[in-house]
């Protein structure tokens, strides 16, 4: 196989949210398909009509587009392609490898919860494949709805995954699963089995949940005498207490992580690390440098933890390296999201924005941080921290703060440098220690108790606005 032949899929169920290990699946399929020279297939899965839907096909697409995973051919919609399906069950029906079932769903799943609840095993008793022609021809009278099975074929199912290695199963373990509903819509396995065939694909990589899928498909397409792809399930994703991953353990839809104010680069790098390594300590990534390096043996085995401090961490480290002017393209949706400024006011004071995102860059892990680290910026009415106030809001303070005022009003240039002049001159001539008075100052400007420079900070502020804010804090309100 050429580089040119790879075809790989990404075969999403608008069925709920696009998340986290969908979007680390598509990822992977795409830097294979990148990396290969090769072709990356959207195909959705969409023949459930009760659970699909077309919110969900949205949300699936737009966090594709977010994460900037584009694909070469698609959306393909298998609920358009009902017809193709039900020519390859009739293919099998002509071969007897396939056969009609007449069975009540609601007799069978009784059957199957006795044997649980008598913790034995139960499989289909095939008792309609031994029909007899009199007894089919009386359900077809009576038009019972009908179900199409597959036969399953003695013996074993072996093949060989480019992640786990071999792995046989015996066929008295698989059941002769249903392929086609009695509403002629084809089950998943089936549908799956003919996509992957008629759309060429070469790798099949997807979550090891579906490697119990993987040897009902690979018989499906030998009895249909057709070659099947090659296969490589990924290790799941699990929460850092080893629990598969779920809500409880933050957000999880990937848009969840955009509005928290993720970076659609960021998330991209720490997916891509969730399970595989470029074989070298790097964690900072760009996208060309994880096509390069983008290997399906160099996929551990082994489940991989997601750590949202991690990915806070990878978020903060792009952040940072962002010019101030793309940082602040990026963080004004927030601004005007959260109230700290309109979109008006954003192009108006461009400039003095530009200062502010240079100063805080380092501080934010996402985006949505603006409002709690830095929202001092925008607005006056903002809390104190509870810490500062034990350590400041007092009577000594008060004073320091006061005689302070007028020293600070008369300053008539107002600037970093001279912010900062005029604190040590004050602190100097009142044998007041300089760290007291500006940590003094930080609360009642800032109300926290850490931050960017103060004298830079004050500059950008305002004078105006300072002074009000000293006011207010030595009133103690």
């Amino acid at each position: 196989m050429t580089k040119s032949d790879v075809r790989v899929r990404m075969a999403p169920s608008p069925t709920g949210f696009f998340h986290v290990g969908s979007a680390r699946t598509a990822l992977y399929n795409w830097l294979f398909a990148r990396k290969n020279g090769g072709k990356f297939i959207l195909r959705v899965e969409d023949t459930d009509v009760v659970r699909s839907s077309d919110e969900m096909i949205e949300v699936i697409l737009d966090g594709m587009r977010w994460l900037g995973i584009d694909w070469d051919e698609g959306p393909h919609f298998q609920s358009a392609r009902i017809a193709t399906y039900q020519k390859y069950v009739q293919m099998l029906l002509d071969r007897g490898t396939a056969y009609y079932c007449y069975c009540d769903p609601g007799d069978l799943e009784r059957e199957r919860q006795s044997a649980y609840a008598r913790k034995e095993d139960w499989r289909y008793d095939r008792r309609c494949l031994n029909l007899s022609p009199a007894e089919r021809a009386e359900k077809e009278r009576q038009q019972v709805p009908r179900v199409v099975r597959f036969l399953v074929p003695d013996g074993t199912v072996a093949y060989h995954d480019l992640i786990h290695g071999g792995i046989t199963r015996e066929s008295k373990d698989i059941e002769d699963l249903v392929i086609l509903r009695s509403n002629g819509r084809p089950t998943y396995n089936l549908a799956c089995a003919v996509d992957d065939h008629e759309m060429g694909i070469s790798h099949v990589i997807r979550a090891v949940d579906h490697i119990t899928n993987t040897p009902k498909q690979v018989l499906l397409f030998k009895a249909l005498g057709l070659p099947e792809p090659q296969y490589a399930h990924l290790p799941l994703i699990l929460g850092t207490d080893k629990s598969k991953l779920s809500k409880r353990h933050g957000a999880v839809s990937i848009m969840d992580y955009r509005d928290l104010g993720y970076l659609p680069e960021a998330m991209v790098n720490y997916l891509a690390l969730l399970g595989w390594s470029p074989g070298d300590d790097r964690e900072i990534m760009s996208v060309n440098d994880m096509i390069a390096s983008f290997d399906l043996g160099r996929i551990n085995p082994s489940n991989a933890v997601f750590d949202e401090h991690k990915l806070e961490w990878m978020n903060g480290q792009y952040i940072y390296a962002m010019s101030d002017e793309v940082f602040c393209e990026r963080l004004s949706p927030f601004l005007v999201r959260f109230g700290l400024l309109t979109a008006g006011e954003i192009d108006a004071r461009k400039n003095w924005l530009l200062k502010v995102c240079g100063l805080v860059k380092l501080r934010l892990k996402t985006l949505s941080d603006i409002k709690d680290v830095a929202g001092y910026f925008f607005v006056d009415d903002f809390e104190y921290e509870e810490g500062g106030l034990k350590k400041h809001a007092n009577a000594e303070t008060f004073e320091i703060l006061a005689g302070f005022l007028p020293h600070l009003a008369q300053a008539a240039d107002y600037t970093a440098s001279s912010i900062e002049e005029s604190i040590r001159s004050y602190a100097g001539q009142n044998d007041i220690k300089v760290r007291q008075l500006i940590h003094s100052l930080r609360m009642s400007v800032t109300g926290k108790e850490g931050g960017p420079g103060l004298f830079e900070v004050m500059e950008l502020i305002g004078k105006d606005k300072c002074l009000d804010r000293i006011r207010r804090f030595t009133r103690g309100s």
